[in-house]
């Protein structure tokens, strides 16, 4: 009987769209068996705790945004959660973890992640509209001004949350996600519900004001390079083992780093992040090796009397983590770049970048 109902429920919503009388995004329903569960459990263990935390509760790292908040899954399951983890943030430290992005996980693999993370949500999907949501732009900019920029920045560029000026992340998401998220918040989080202190005509003209952030994105693909083998650890293998003066023992900064690269200094350059984003941009001569790496296995291959400098990009708890690794199994030449990608590319220093082609070629 309950089969016969959703069976005529889904005939109903299907003849409805076709009649253009509203639109609704019917992501389809995925169960997983328990193998699937357990092997989405460990994924997330591997990939996703380092930033977003043990109990999924965020903010561990890098503003990586709470991953049990119910309201998130009502409205975001499954492509606000399955596109970011499938094909990263652009500008954040979120790297593409699908396997045609350079990342570590099958298609498959990302589903399964971002329905386990759904069913540990508890949480029950709400229909989600994919009509634009229109409104006054420059009342929403006041508005966003004065609620949203303290967090999220006064060009959405993130400060203690989200991104919301992430083209990447504008162009996936339905302007009734934000909208969503405006009205109801997000619990377990410092964002708020608005449906209480804006006006339904205010939360439509800050959602049209997040919206118009959009424009001038182009999406682009990336064309994969071939990644370097392990006898290519070290650059320079000629040149003179650097001297860094090391803060807390730990870390370099971006100018002497960039100062022993230009001196063409013997050393091995980690890039810590997903392979996806190394794919990108990288700092040149840098060995893409994730902080979810086989580190018994690299140990072996790494060798111990050349300098190992790491850095990743949130802005240090990749590399960190990555660094306390090989000490851990007796590497002592190691550092981590203070500044991260990001603080490097911000200071001017150079980065080679991934091949990209337009989205149609």
């Amino acid at each position: 009987m309950a089969l016969r109902t959703h069976r005529l429920w889904v005939a109903l919503m299907t003849l409805f769209m076709v009649q253009g009388l509203f639109a609704i995004d019917l992501p389809r329903i995925r169960t997983l068996t328990p193998e699937q569960s357990e092997r989405a459990a460990a994924n997330y263990q591997k990939y996703c705790v380092l930033c977003h935390g043990a109990d999924r509760q965020g903010y561990v790292n890098d503003h990586a945004p709470s991953l049990r908040s119910k309201s998130l899954f009502e409205s975001g399951i499954p492509h606000a959660v399955l596109r970011p983890l499938s094909y990263g943030r652009q500008g954040t430290a979120m790297g593409g973890y699908l396997d045609e992005m350079g990342g570590p996980l099958t298609l498959d693999e990302t589903w399964d992640l971002t329905y386990w993370l759904f069913e540990q949500s508890g949480a029950t999907r709400v229909p989600i509209s994919t009509k634009p949501v229109h409104g006054d732009v420059a009342r929403g900019g006041e508005l966003y001004q004065q609620h949203c920029a303290d967090c999220h920045g006064k060009e959405g560029e993130g400060v203690n949350a989200p991104a919301l000026g992430n083209p990447s992340a504008l162009a996936h998401n339905s302007d009734e996600f934000y909208r969503y998220a405006i009205t109801h918040g997000r619990d377990g989080t410092p964002m708020v519900a608005f449906k209480d202190r804006l006006s339904a005509a205010d939360i439509d003209n800050v959602t049209a004001f997040l919206r118009s952030r959009a424009g001038g994105w182009q999406q682009t693909a990336p064309v994969l390079k071939q990644l370097p083998s392990p006898d290519q650890f070290v650059i320079n293998p000629e040149g003179d083992e650097p001297s860094f003066v090391l803060t807390d023992d730990l870390y370099v900064s971006a100018a002497d780093l960039n100062a022993a690269l230009a001196a063409k200094q013997r050393m091995i350059l980690l890039d810590t992040r997903v392979t996806s984003v190394w794919q990108m941009a990288h700092i040149e001569g840098s060995f893409p090796m994730p902080y979810y790496s086989n580190f018994d296995g690299i140990a072996e291959l790494l060798p111990r009397d050349v300098q190992i400098v790491a850095y990743c990009s949130c802005p240090r708890a990749a590399a960190d983590y990555v660094i306390g690794k090989l000490r851990d199994r007796g590497f002592t030449k190691t550092a981590v770049l203070y500044e991260g990608i990001f603080g490097w590319m911000e200071l001017g220093f150079p980065v080679m970048r991934g091949d990209v082609k337009e989205a149609s070629e």
